[in-house]
């Protein structure tokens, strides 16, 4: 008897022309390789440290919501941009008014609540930690054209929106 030939392997998984997400799986892996890249090099710890700050991550991530908010937020505001629960930014904002960074003032709409923002030493803390973190990404994208970096943040901006979105629906039908 004679063997028979064997018919080449299927590709694993669908072909390209039958994968609705063909083009979405080299995005995948690369948002996983700059999570881990970011984490790994301890990209926030450093801005931190070359700002001077002493904080952890939490701590400058409300510094840094209240900075860009330009304006007076809640605990609960705080929390929904960071995208994390109340309890950890009161925990991080009590500690931040301790060293004098952040200061409760009164709600005008709502005598009850308060808002939260930067002082006068908490703005320029913030302000030196962005002003470092930018100084990391100018050096990191420096050979890239103009355009290259504009697309990047129309689209970082509009992927962060997008997701963020549908993240918000998922939330709001649980």
């Amino acid at each position: 008897m004679t063997p028979v030939p064997a018919e080449p392997a299927e590709p694993a998984g669908p072909s390209a022309k039958d994968d609705p997400h063909s083009d979405l799986r080299a995005v995948l892996p690369r948002l996983t390789q700059l999570s881990a890249a970011f984490n790994k090099g301890r990209l926030t710890e450093r801005a931190a440290e070359a700002a001077g700050l002493a904080l952890d991550r939490p701590a400058v991530g409300v510094l840094v919501t209240l900075r860009t908010a330009d304006q007076p937020l809640r605990i609960g505001e705080i929390a929904d941009r960071m995208q994390v629960v109340g309890p950890h930014v009161t925990r991080q904002v009590q500690s931040l008014e301790k060293r004098g960074l952040v200061r409760r003032v009164a709600d005008p709409h709502d005598r009850r609540a308060s808002l939260i923002e930067p002082t006068g030493a908490g703005m320029e803390a913030a302000n030196r930690y962005v002003t470092s973190l930018l100084g990391w990404f100018a050096e990191a994208l420096a050979d890239w054209p103009r355009q290259d970096r504009e697309d990047l943040t129309r689209l970082l901006t509009r992927l962060a929106d997008d997701v963020t979105a549908r993240l918000a629906r998922f939330d709001a039908e649980e």
